[in-house]
């Protein structure tokens, strides 16, 4: 028996990749290659930096709805293949979404490297779907994929970036919406400039979001000149919780 389900974790990329193989370009199996050898080495070590032994059952859904995700990547890497091939793939994916959660919940198995799991997974869909509207549309819609990756970068910074955020439905409305509006937009059902005027909204929704939530945690940071006893106090108030709640300030800025 191998520690962590390691061997599970790497017989499903693994077995997805040789499924493609007999289709796929060059340039879509060593993506294919690359992601799926990240999935594997990075769930492992969030694994170990969790101190959880193994996956719980909401996170398999999740690992499944990233190999899923892993198989979109390799279809836009390789780029010709049918669109409703890849629409599918996401659709797939997407409807997944929110059924992690409500196992974790039922289960009693909620923890902060699932929530994490989960919003890595969504982050890094996003960002493929952009790279293929992208491709019509043009670079500008990168943006949206990348902006919650430029939030992180500047929480290195800014380490008050990285404070929960308070909940908020809007938030969580304005990402939904991103993967609709953009797999919409992959689909090609609609006119090019109908398209394009759905992914500036969406983009201008993201946008929004991101500086209310940016300016909510700059009001509410906690001030270096304080005296330290307050300023451990407060830490320890601002300490992340556990569960489902526990990586909103990392990044559902969104």
């Amino acid at each position: 028996m191998i520690k962590n389900g390691l061997l599970l974790r790497s017989a499903v990329p693994v077995w997805a990749l040789a499924a493609g193989a007999g289709f796929l370009s060059p340039l879509a199996w060593a993506t294919g290659t690359v992601y799926g050898l990240a999935l594997v080495l990075l769930t492992g070590w969030g694994l170990r930096q969790s101190g959880r032994g193994k996956f719980g059952p909401a996170d398999w859904i999740t690992f499944s709805r990233a190999v899923l995700v892993g198989g979109a990547a390799e279809l836009i890497a390789d780029g010709g293949h049918p669109l409703w091939l890849l629409v599918g793939l996401v659709a797939v994916a997407l409807a997944m979404d929110g059924f992690d959660g409500q196992v974790a919940r039922r289960t009693g198995t909620a923890s902060e490297f699932g929530a994490r799991f989960d919003m890595e997974v969504d982050a890094f869909l996003i960002l493929l779907l952009c790279i293929q509207v992208s491709r019509t549309l043009g670079l500008w819609v990168l943006a949206i994929g990348l902006m919650r990756y430029a939030f992180v970068a500047a929480s290195w910074a800014m380490p008050w970036l990285t404070a929960p955020l308070y909940p908020s439905m809007a938030r969580k409305t304005v990402a939904a919406v991103q993967g609709v509006v953009l797999v919409v937009a992959v689909s090609g059902l609609l006119p090019s400039a109908l398209a394009f005027a759905f992914v500036v909204a969406a983009l201008a929704s993201l946008v929004w979001s991101f500086g209310r939530d940016t300016v909510w945690l700059a009001r509410h940071r906690v001030p270096t000149s304080e005296p330290a006893r307050i300023v451990e106090i407060t830490r320890a108030t601002l300490r992340r919780p556990h569960g489902p709640a526990a990586w909103r300030g990392h990044n559902q800025a969104a």
